[in-house]
Parts: C-alpha cells; sequence; structure tokens
C-alpha cells in the first residue's frame, strides 16, 4: 500500500501558476457537476501533490454531506455519505467554516478512521478547508490527504487550497443550479406523458419506462454516444402528448376504429408536432420529431406526411421500433398481450417496411436486454394467449391502436 505516491514529480511555481490558469478556464465551462467536481478534484492532486483529494458537498434536505468524485485508490467513483451534525472532520468544517489541519490523523479524536477502513487506505496528514460562496455560506468541503513528499501540510498549502475553493465555488453553485434545473424538466416531461397516455391505457408508467429503456438502448446499439442516447430515452415518454387533444370516444373506444375515427386517431401526431414545435431545450426539440413522426413508415406509407426512408428523423425511427414493440407486448382494452418473441418477430418481419433495417439489426442485438423488461409483464408459458393476427385493411393494426 502506497498512500504518498512518492512517484508523483514536484510542479515548479510556473507549473503551478499555469495549473491555476487552467484550473479556471476548464471549469467555468462545465456545467455537469460530476465532470466539474472531477476536472476540480484532479487538479487539486496535481497542485498539492497528495495521496487523494476528495470534495463533500452539503445536501441539506437529507443532513449529510456527501462525495461522488475521490481522487486516489480505493474511492474513484465510490459515493461517501457523512452526517452533517457527526463529529467527522469535514462535518466539523462544514458547519464551523473553519480549517481543519491534521499532522497525525489517527491521534486525532477529530478523525475518522470509518471512509479509511472501507477502502483500503491509510490517512496520515489531512487538510480541510470550507467551500464558500461569495455571501460566506459553507457548500461543502475540499478534503486532501497524504503529501507525496511526507511532510505536512503547511500554511501555504492552506492557502491554496482557500484559493481554489473560492474559484470553484460559484462554477459549484451554477452546476448545481443547472442540474437543479434539469431534473426539473425531465420531472416536468415525464408527467405530461404521464398526463397524455394516462386517459389511453391501464399501466402508463411502465410503458414510458419500457419504450424508454429500448430508445436508449437502440441509440447506443447504433453508436450514438451517452449523451445522444439520453437525450433520446428522455424525449421519447412525450410521443403521444397530441393525445390529450383527441375525444374520449376516439381513444377509448374499446374495439377496432372506423376508416373515419382512425383518421381522427391519427391527428394526434399533428398535435404532437403542434404542441412541442418551437421549443428551445434540445429534448423538447427531439420529442417534436417524435411526437409528428413516430407513425411514418420506412416505406412511406405512414402518416402523417407519408415520409420515406431516411426523410423520418431517425429519432422517430428509434422511437417507432420501441413504441410499436411494447405496444404489442402489454394488454389494451382493445387486444390481448403478445408473446415477446412473437412481437420480435413481427419487428424483423417489418425491416425494409414499417421500420428502418439498420435499427431493426440493432433491435437484434439489444433483444436479449429487452426481453428481460417483459419476463413479468407478458403470459410466456403454454398457455399464454396467441398473437392476433394482422388486421386487413382499412382497419389497423394492434401496434398502431394504441
Amino acid at each position: 500500500m502506497n498512500e504518498f505516491r512518492n512517484d508523483a514529480p514536484q510542479l515548479s511555481a510556473d507549473e503551478k501558476l499555469n495549473l491555476l490558469v487552467e484550473f479556471g478556464a476548464r471549469i467555468s465551462n462545465e456545467l455537469r457537476l460530476d465532470k466539474l467536481l472531477d476536472i476540480i478534484a484532479q487538479q487539486i492532486s496535481r497542485m498539492l501533490n497528495v495521496g487523494r483529494c476528495t470534495i463533500y458537498l452539503k445536501d441539506t434536505e437529507r443532513n449529510e454531506l456527501w462525495s461522488k468524485i475521490a481522487q486516489g485508490r480505493g474511492l474513484e467513483h465510490t459515493e461517501i455519505r457523512l452526517p452533517l451534525d457527526g463529529t467527522s472532520t469535514v462535518a466539523v468544517v462544514a458547519r464551523t467554516g473553519e480549517i481543519i489541519n491534521l499532522a497525525n490523523a489517527y491521534e486525532d479524536e477529530r478523525f475518522s478512521m470509518a471512509v479509511d477502513m472501507v477502502t483500503d487506505f491509510h490517512t496520515h496528514t489531512m487538510l480541510a478547508v470550507p467551500l464558500k460562496n461569495n455571501s460566506g455560506k459553507v457548500l461543502g468541503v475540499f478534503q486532501v490527504a497524504n503529501k507525496a513528499d511526507g511532510t505536512t501540510f503547511n500554511k501555504k498549502d492552506e492557502g491554496i487550497l482557500l484559493l481554489l475553493a473560492t474559484l470553484a465555488a460559484s462554477s459549484i453553485e451554477i452546476a448545481k443550479l443547472y442540474q437543479d434545473v434539469h431534473v426539473s424538466q425531465l420531472e416536468t416531461i415525464y408527467r405530461l406523458a404521464v398526463t397524455a397516455e394516462y386517459r389511453d391505457q391501464q399501466d402508463t408508467r411502465t410503458h414510458l419506462k419500457n419504450v424508454s429503456i429500448i430508445s436508449y438502448l437502440l441509440a447506443l446499439a447504433l453508436g450514438m454516444n451517452k449523451k445522444e442516447a439520453e437525450l433520446i430515452k428522455n424525449a421519447s415518454p412525450l410521443h403521444d402528448i397530441g393525445k390529450v387533444a383527441l375525444a374520449d370516444n376516439i381513444l377509448l373506444k374499446p374495439g377496432r376504429l372506423t376508416p373515419e375515427e382512425f383518421e381522427i386517431m391519427k391527428s394526434h401526431t399533428v398535435y404532437g408536432g403542434r404542441i412541442l414545435e418551437g421549443a428551445h431545450s434540445k429534448v423538447l426539440q427531439v420529442a417534436h420529431k417524435m411526437s409528428l413522426y413516430h407513425h411514418e413508415k420506412w416505406n412511406g406509407a405512414g402518416y402523417p406526411k407519408n415520409l420515406k426512408g431516411e426523410d423520418i428523423p431517425i429519432e422517430a425511427r428509434i422511437l417507432t421500433i420501441a413504441d410499436v414493440f411494447d405496444a404489442l407486448c402489454v394488454s389494451r382494452r382493445y387486444k390481448k398481450a403478445w408473446k415477446t418473441d412473437e412481437a420480435y418477430q413481427y419487428i424483423l418481419d417489418e425491416a425494409g417496411k414499417a421500420f428502418d433495417p439498420r435499427i431493426v439489426a440493432a433491435f437484434k442485438k439489444i433483444y436479449s436486454s429487452v426481453r428481460k423488461l417483459y419476463v413479468n409483464q407478458t403470459p410466456q408459458g403454454p398457455q399464454a394467449p396467441a398473437a392476433p393476427a394482422a388486421p386487413a385493411a382499412p382497419a389497423f393494426s394492434a401496434a398502431e391502436n394504441k
């Protein structure tokens, strides 16, 4: 076990100044809280040449200090939670706003060995400073341990860590606010989606969850990065938002619709497009494409605009497969649930017709994972109801009548 990292090179004054400039530039452009904390911890570790850097933030609702970012062996990607009213060093710093500098941590009664015990790390020296905003409010604690040269932390180290905390405070506040707004936006989107789907389904939340997961897995299987896939996942619940504009006698009809009723039902895509058009949010922009175009077909036989092939936005092409598959696998007022393997075969059979063949190929790759979503939802045994035959025109299929 080597808590001191003696092989780490010492930095000159110029190098530390350059790191300070780099530190300010990098944190000012990062709005993702976890990524921001990671950058801060990396820079602190380099500048102070320490074996571990941990950033704790206050969670006032839970009366805790938490950290998801910790540099050093044993803590990478580990979440740590400590009671804010406890006796740990970081809790004392968070409450008092004072610096604590321990020359021999294990001999100081303020130090708790709990984190060391679960991470196979031995803290020798430790420095903890408060993270304060411009008004002096303590947001959290910056903690470093074990200088590489084995010496104790001095006043210069305290000054550097306080300076870095001061520089980082506003960026952390902005990132937390951005995260809170993002979470609120997603919650609003989900509740709007539930409102639209609730009139039409018995288990709205399960449908939205399944469609979101399948869409996300499809996006990743198609080679999209995680950020793009997350955008598709978060937008997908709003694909049927236009149903709020449909009358109950159409939306809630237990049997197949007449041709005239089907034309009215088809308008939910147009209504959805109108509700979401002109949005500035990226999530709502993607949701607009999904809502308007998720009933278009690869061969041009869909609606509302009879788009064909790659003229259909890829977000809608992805959502279409996820939505149709889930619609087939669950019971509705007008149909029984299909077996998952029968619904899967339907997706394969419609490659090049209703669905983009490339996305169907991606669905093949993820099907084993998708199937697990329906283990407790869809009858799988020999007594399961057989899949209904494909309906003849002009009535529309079970996959469409949702």
